[in-house]
């Protein structure tokens, strides 16, 4: 029952998404809706997708876990090693230096990467099946900004060196508090001593 509400919730929350990246047709949405309306129904399905993968997701580690395969206890420590620059780099989507400037989408690197990293930590079909469609929406996504020809909003300014240094000292704060408060109180896994 959890994977499949979890599948559900991935369905509503990257079909929502990927709307955006369908430009004509997204014009026409808000053309019938309403600006207002479309981004409360844009708000509405990805929170309801979120949470559907976050219920579906516990449901399923809780009661139907499906091995896979076993990955080396390696792999949990580069997982670790690769959650710092990952939530570095969504840091500096927001904080704007020379990160962004440089990656122009740290946002998707930073999926990417943490999604390509728990696949490496993560041997369950659940696992496989969560990290695995974040990647490969944010590759589709990544491919689709390419193609786009409209510049999606006005321009938000960016700064420089001292941009990069906050978005790093933000990034590794919020790290510190995904691994030792958030992973093991909300997921349930301990990221250190596990």
């Amino acid at each position: 029952m959890g994977l499949l509400v979890m599948i559900l919730g991935l369905v509503l929350f990257f079909a929502a998404h990927t709307l955006t990246t369908k430009r004509k047709a997204r014009e026409r949405v808000i053309a019938s809706l309403g600006e207002g309306t479309y981004k409360i129904l844009y708000s509405l399905a990805s929170l309801a997708g979120l949470a559907m993968i976050i219920w579906g997701f516990a449901n399923y580690r809780a009661t139907g876990w499906i091995d896979v395969w076993y990955p080396p206890k390696a792999m949990k420590h580069i997982t670790v090693a690769l959650m710092l620059p990952a939530v570095i780099l969504v840091v500096a989507s927001y904080i704007r230096g020379r990160i962004y400037a440089t990656l122009k989408h740290p946002m998707l690197a930073g999926i990417k990467l943490w999604a390509a990293a728990h696949l490496l930590a993560n041997g369950d079909l659940g696992s496989i099946i969560l990290f695995g469609s974040f990647l490969g929406w944010a590759v589709y996504d990544r491919i689709s900004l390419k193609h786009r020809t409209d510049a999606g909003g006005p321009p938000i300014p960016v700064g420089g060196a001292t941009n990069d240094l906050i978005a790093v000292a933000v990034g590794v704060v919020a790290y510190l508090a995904l691994a030792f408060a958030f992973h093991p109180v909300v997921i349930g896994v301990p990221v250190v001593g596990a």
